[in-house]
């Protein structure tokens, strides 16, 4: 994993060290992305020595689908992708969870490159291997665990981001805050209260503070994947926010990934508070670091659709659903007891229904 201010400009270089005889690569990329960042990506490969494929697939997560995985193992199965082959995933955490899927799965394993061009997948998507598309039971159902060898992370990318991606991208930062004193290393739980301090200049990608943020939350991540890469236990203190949110999102996709994770947050908080987890304190303070980094507090969605999404969450088991809540000395347990009514009542603060 590479992290700097124009890292993109190496990516053949460094694609050309790890796979030293491949000779193609196959860049699928984000719509959205290929007029601001595709012919400088392709030429970086090529002046490498490769040959380039390119595709685009379209933005949202209406790509990430059974019929999106299929076009992209068609574009490279007709034109003859080879195992030796690289595939290149350019764009944001659509982009990331549906070409890494499809790089795995097809002929059994090829090369993977991500290159995240949003906040979100920079911090998040691109770190941990996991893939997937959405199923109608909900999102990210069919995956798979694929490590890719390279990611490059540039943050000079995020200048052309549209800002309400820029935005959205702020959620998964603000969930390391909160998990961080539950996370291998992050015993000085520092994170919550620098974003804090620091948001008005990060809201404006204010330098050095943005590169900072980004290595900090990078390491975070890797650090517990490092420890669970399979979910097995510790992971899954990554899905706060996400029960909610997932299903939230899910519901008409009318919010983005982490406008919906940032209410999902909440959600857990209130939860945390009625189980006395937390006091009210804590629940004013997350809530507002959510509103101050411009993402929405309350979800407009029908609870009903957000209860019945739930059912079919993927972090369920042995049929009870399993909650990342936030406790009073820093991080967040796991636990599986909460109370059906309980859930209702934080759904309904969430939705002001």
């Amino acid at each position: 994993m590479v992290i700097g201010a124009g890292t993109v400009d190496l990516a053949g270089h460094l694609t050309r060290q790890r796979w030293p005889t491949a000779r193609r690569v196959w860049i699928a990329a984000d719509a959205n992305t290929v007029t601001p960042h595709g012919e400088r990506v392709a030429a970086v490969f090529r002046a490498s020595g490769f040959t380039v494929e390119e595709t685009t697939v379209a933005p949202g997560e209406g790509s990430k689908g059974y019929a999106g995985a299929a076009a992209l193992h068609d574009w490279l199965l007709n034109g003859g992708v080879e195992r030796g082959d690289v595939v290149v995933a350019l764009g944001g955490g659509v982009i990331g969870d549906l070409v890494g899927f499809v790089a795995a799965t097809c002929l059994r394993g090829l090369g993977l490159v991500q290159i995240p061009t949003t906040l979100l997948a920079m911090v998040d998507s691109s770190v941990g291997g996991k893939t997937g598309i959405n199923h109608a039971a909900g999102k990210n159902l069919i995956g798979v665990f694929y490590q890719p060898p390279l990611v490059v992370i540039d943050p000079d990318l995020l200048a052309t981001l549209p800002p309400r991606e820029l935005t959205s991208g702020w959620a998964e930062i603000i969930k390391h805050g909160v998990i961080q004193q539950s996370t291998p290393g992050g015993e000085r739980g520092d994170l919550f209260s620098s974003l804090e301090r620091m948001v008005d200049v990060l809201v404006e990608r204010g330098e050095p503070g943005l590169s900072w943020l980004i290595r900090r939350n990078v390491g975070l991540k890797a650090a517990v994947v490092a420890a669970d890469e399979r979910e097995a236990g510790l992971r899954a203190i990554l899905n706060f926010g996400h029960t909610f949110g997932h299903a939230i999102e899910a519901s008409d996709y009318r919010l983005l990934h982490g406008e919906a994770v940032g209410i999902g947050m909440i959600g857990a908080a209130h939860l945390g508070r009625e189980l006395g987890l937390i006091g009210e304190e804590l629940v004013v303070r997350l809530v507002g670091l959510i509103a101050r980094f411009g993402l929405p507090v309350h979800a407009p969605a029908d609870p009903e659709a957000i209860w019945r999404l739930m059912g079919s969450d993927k972090k369920r088991t042995a049929g009870r659903q399993r909650w990342v809540l936030p406790v009073e000395k820093g991080g967040v347990e796991v636990r599986d007891d909460v109370p059906a009514a309980a859930v209702e009542r934080a759904l309904a603060l969430v939705t002001g229904r």
